[in-house]
């Protein structure tokens, strides 16, 4: 039964792992897609409902 419980621990640390690793994935490709506030324009108002007043 130790063998069962030892391997089990064992199991868990992989996936443990498997789940840091593919975090750190995600947090990569966001930082690589993120867009620097620097670099994005500013929004121009939509005025067409002004229009019925």
């Amino acid at each position: 039964m130790s063998d069962n419980a030892a391997g089990d621990r064992t199991g868990d640390r992989v996936q443990a792992a498997e789940r840091e690793a593919a975090r750190k994935r995600i947090l990569e490709q966001a930082e690589a897609d993120r867009i620097p506030v620097e670099e994005t324009t500013r929004a121009v108002p939509d005025r067409r409902w002004r229009r019925d007043r």
